[in-house]
């Protein structure tokens, strides 16, 4: 069967052609009345940022996002003393309002660009802007553009540079606000106060030790350390760094992190195995969506020994169809409540002109309201990523 995407794909290749217009996948159609439904409710929903909620264990300041490490819990033998590590396991009584609330801002930025996408409607834009100042513009409510109290643990750090990988909800973000730029509905001069906000986060990313520490590691925090900076170079046109997440993809990601049967060897080892998987696959994936040029298609790329993109898809998809064939035991938490729609299997069905994907993704939960779902699934938005390149002035 051949597959055609009626909206084309905005930053990687073209979608596949089709000869049967009765076997079209037809993104847009499946999106709209999740998108609609989601950007009316938006509308109604005031900005709350990082300033709205404080943390007596944060030593930053109002305007300096602040959580704690989620495997970290009280030591039964020492109550008063640091918290000790259990992993997969998330401590409910940590504080991560901020992470929520990011989260919150995120969606309803990916809903009404989506909206805006569909409709061409104005009152969209003017919802998300009012957000987006909220957030990197207007001082008395805006997040300082670092990390640097992210993921503490009491009793040992108050910060970690495990905690970049929180602000990976700003990837739909940035990708957000470059639709809706499109629009006279986003004054120029708000569009470049929030292209510079995340122009000195990504300098703050690759100059503190966190940012730094975090760049070097090799598992699903490094590789989303690559999707955020890939996101972010692509709103403030930083090229150079573009082409650093590329190499680094190629080189690492691919030559160190993957095993040669498709599976991430590092994810593999946690006590929730599958969970992780699909995240970091998710994430590859994301940065090949990003970060793909015409001549440099991470998509196509392929080691001598065959580890590629299309070799990881080729390990989890299968366990996606049937997780009951999963080798491992089930994820100490949250076994259920994935797979959903992994944006993997969106883009690799689309890129790699693999229509079965398409398929799979289609039949899959396309909401969540779990707290772990949402927060291990930042590409929620389709039609950012693979939908109609210009709004769709409807009359």
């Amino acid at each position: 069967m051949t597959v055609a995407v009626t909206a084309h794909c905005l930053l990687a290749t073209a979608a596949p052609e089709a000869n049967n217009a009765g076997n079209r996948f037809d993104i847009v159609a499946i999106e709209r009345p999740r998108m609609m439904a989601q950007a009316v409710a938006y509308l109604k929903e005031e900005p709350v940022t990082v300033t709205a909620s404080h943390c007596d264990r944060s030593p930053g300041g109002p305007h300096d996002f602040f959580s704690e490490a989620d495997y970290f819990w009280p030591d039964p033998q020492h109550p008063d003393g640091p918290y000790v590590h259990h992993d997969g396991l998330s401590n409910t009584n940590n504080f991560v309002k901020h992470r929520h609330a990011m989260i919150r801002m995120s969606r309803i930025v990916g809903a009404t660009a989506s909206a805006y996408l569909l409709t061409g409607d104005d009152q969209y834009v003017r919802h998300a802007v009012k957000h987006l100042k909220a957030w990197f513009v207007d001082e008395g409510t805006k997040m300082n553009p670092n990390l640097e109290f992210s993921q503490g643990v009491k009793g040992l750090s108050t910060g970690r540079s495990a905690g970049v990988i929180d602000t990976l909800h700003l990837v739909e973000v940035a990708r957000g606000a470059q639709i809706l730029s499109q629009s006279p509905a986003f004054p120029a001069k708000d569009y470049a106060a929030v292209q510079a906000w995340f122009r000195d986060y990504l300098k703050w990313m690759n100059t503190h030790p966190y940012g730094l520490e975090e760049r070097a590691k090799t598992n699903n925090h490094g590789i989303c350390w690559s999707m955020q900076a890939a996101a972010f170079a692509r709103l403030v046109g930083d090229e150079q760094q573009l082409e650093w997440v590329r190499h680094r993809f190629k080189t690492l990601y691919l030559g160190a992190s993957m095993a040669t049967n498709g599976g991430f060897t590092a994810e593999l080892g946690r006590t929730k195995p599958y969970g992780y998987s699909l995240f970091v696959i998710d994430a590859m994936a994301g940065i090949a969506q990003i970060a793909s040029a015409p001549r440099n298609n991470l998509w196509t790329y392929t080691l001598p020994d065959g580890r590629s993109l299309q070799k990881g898809m080729e390990f989890i998809v299968p366990f996606i169809v049937d997780k009951s064939k999963w080798p491992k035991p089930p994820d100490v938490l949250y076994w259920d409540e994935w797979p959903v729609r992994q944006p993997s299997l969106l883009f690799a069905g689309i890129n790699l002109n693999q229509p079965e994907y398409l398929k799979i993704w289609e039949k899959l939960k396309g909401d969540s309201t779990t707290p772990e779902v949402l927060r291990n699934l930042p590409l929620r938005y389709p039609l950012l990523w693979v939908g109609p390149q210009k709004p769709e002035k409807i009359p």
